[in-house]
């Protein structure tokens, strides 16, 4: 039985978000009732992949979390012999990823490594999922540089952020739709305020053409948005 995401129900929050072994145990239900079609983009991406790619194909997933994204790719591409590789820096989200890997028989290469260390090389295909709005806005041309660089010719790079937007009235108006979907996932106000103070400083969002901006000037031939839902997109760039 998955457990549920009461971590912000406690009387004080004493740190910044961590992605420690009490959030790795609850962070599928915490991903899927806070993330809109969290479910559905997993299963866009995988349908993507299984289109563009040949056999036996390369494909990363940058900050992989549990591995559920992986693991939905070695289903649909179980045909195509993918080599799969999951990197994230949390020890605690490796291990559940393990786990998960080892219980549904899928062989997947999870590892622990900080992103900007890691070794990215004849990639067919890098996944990165909500993970780059967690690395300091200085740092993210080095990490989408890195991506590049580590593609094969013609490569994608799929890339899923929280957004904002410039337009003051219109992004108040769709936080507080963020905000009612969470409710709706059985969140309350005081849950949400918690949690969105202990990301404020650890999650930092771009708008969707800072995003854009980034692959264009790392070197990606093409990009474009492939699915968005209020504030939150996913793209796919292309080398």
């Amino acid at each position: 039985m998955k457990k549920k995401d009461k971590i912000f129900r406690i009387d004080k929050i004493k740190t910044d978000f961590q992605f420690d072994r009490e959030v790795a145990q609850i962070f599928d239900d915490m991903l899927n009732r806070s993330i809109p079609f969290y479910r559905e983009v997993i299963e866009a991406t995988g349908e993507i992949l299984n289109s563009y790619l040949g056999k036996n194909p390369k494909i990363y997933d940058l900050g992989c979390s549990t591995g559920n994204t992986l693991l939905y790719i070695a289903n649909v591409l179980k045909e195509k012999n993918p080599a799969l590789i999951g990197i994230d820096n949390s020890k605690d989200m490796i291990e559940k990823a393990k786990e998960k890997a080892k219980a549904y028989g899928k062989e997947i290469n999870f590892s622990v490594s900080d992103i900007k260390k890691a070794d990215i090389s004849e990639a067919d295909a890098v996944v990165m999922n909500y993970t780059l709005q967690f690395i300091r806005p200085i740092k993210r041309p080095e990490i989408v540089k890195k991506v590049f660089d580590g593609l094969k010719s013609e490569g994608i790079f799929i890339l899923s952020e929280k957004i904002v937007f410039e337009h003051p009235k219109l992004n108040r108006d769709f936080l507080e739709i963020y905000y009612n979907f969470k409710k709706k996932q059985g969140y309350s106000e005081l849950e949400i305020a918690r949690k969105r103070e202990a990301l404020e400083n650890v999650l930092i969002p771009f708008t969707l053409e800072e995003n854009l901006s980034l692959l264009k000037k790392a070197g990606f031939s093409y990009t474009t948005p492939f699915f968005q839902w209020i504030n939150f997109a996913s793209i796919i760039a292309v080398k």
